[in-house]
């Protein structure tokens, strides 16, 4: 199992614990690129328009609240990229 792999699957059950770092690195493995916006907005784009993430960095802190790790999640689910 690659490490891409393992980050998906931990993403997949967990509901808190998961960082912003681990999000961006999972993300840019799904094809995604980041682009940074003003404060802590934040795009990930896919070249595809209808599968555009907008999403807030976490502050204070690097960790990811669970609501937003669930809406991820579905987003992701959706696309059929998880």
């Amino acid at each position: 199992m690659s490490k891409q792999e393992k980050l998906i699957a931990r993403f997949m059950v967990a509901s808190t614990g998961f960082k912003w770092t681990e999000l961006v690195k999972m993300l840019k493995g799904l094809g995604y690129c980041v682009i940074e916006g003003n404060g802590s907005r934040v795009k990930f784009d896919n070249d595809n328009p209808e599968q555009l993430l907008n999403l807030h960095k976490p502050h204070p802190g690097n960790e990811l609240k669970e609501y937003s790790v669930k809406q991820i999640r579905e987003k992701l689910k959706e696309y059929k990229l998880i």
